[in-house]
């Protein structure tokens, strides 16, 4: 449904289920893949923004801090904010952290 709705927004979002054996990829692979193809990564997991911090940018990082939502109220947070979220990933930035209490860039 993220990645549905990305695309309405006019990004090349795919979901790691689009590789093969995508829902069995680590951490490390999803990096990869996004240096290599210049993408940005979506997620709820803590694990990408921690390696962020030791390891650095790339890839950049979406980071959804907003707990176990569903997809519509997921993607409605998102298009309320959404101008927001676009300039700021426009900037070339590293992480993008997105909570219901503020956006912070890095």
């Amino acid at each position: 449904m993220l990645a549905t709705y990305l695309h309405w927004k006019g990004f090349d979002a795919i979901h790691t289920t689009h590789f093969p054996d995508g829902h069995l990829l680590q951490d490390a692979d999803i990096r990869k893949i996004a240096i290599e193809e210049n993408r940005i990564i979506v997620t709820k997991d803590s694990d990408f923004p921690d390696a962020f911090f030791l390891k650095g940018s790339p890839p950049c990082i979406l980071y959804l801090r907003l707990g176990n939502t569903r997809n519509r109220e997921l993607t409605a947070f998102l298009e309320i904010r959404w101008l927001t979220i676009h300039t700021l990933l426009a900037q070339d930035l590293g992480m993008l952290v997105v909570s219901h209490e503020q956006i912070i860039s890095y």
